[in-house]
């Protein structure tokens, strides 16, 4: 009995030709891609903030307060000493870090409820994607 082989595969031709095309892909996209990384940032920012602000709202309807300044973020992974009725799961699973690797900054004066994060450089003021991104200033 008699055993045909056939060989498949690409020759180099072939493969030069893929390499060629994700090359040129990767020219046309990345430039798209790279530098929006903190255009990203401060949308995750926002957002973050938003999330905080929701909690923050549930912990004031189960409760009837925000949690203190002193008392902070971390009133919505823990309950504090003087909450009356806290979701048993937390408002938060865990205390958020903003995208730069800052603690979120939280503050109150009982009727309202403030989060800020101090942007890309991590201190107060600032602008473009230094600027503070304050709960006051979004929709």
């Amino acid at each position: 009995m008699r055993r045909v082989s056939l060989q498949a595969g690409f020759t180099l031709i072939e493969i030069m030709v893929v390499v060629f095309i994700l090359g040129l892909l990767v020219t046309l996209v990345a430039p798209r891609i790279i530098g929006r990384t903190d255009e990203a940032r401060v949308t995750k920012a926002k957002a973050d903030i938003k999330a905080i602000e929701e909690a923050m709202n549930m912990f004031k309807l189960d409760n009837g307060f925000y949690p203190s300044t002193a008392e902070g973020i971390a009133a919505l992974v823990q309950a504090p000493p003087r909450a009356r009725r806290f979701n048993p799961d937390g408002y938060l699973s865990k205390i958020p870090e903003d995208p730069w690797g800052n603690p979120y900054l939280y503050s109150t004066d009982g009727r309202d409820a403030v989060v800020v994060s101090l942007g890309a450089d991590g201190v107060e003021g600032g602008e473009g994607y230094n600027a503070d991104i304050d709960s006051r200033a979004l929709d």
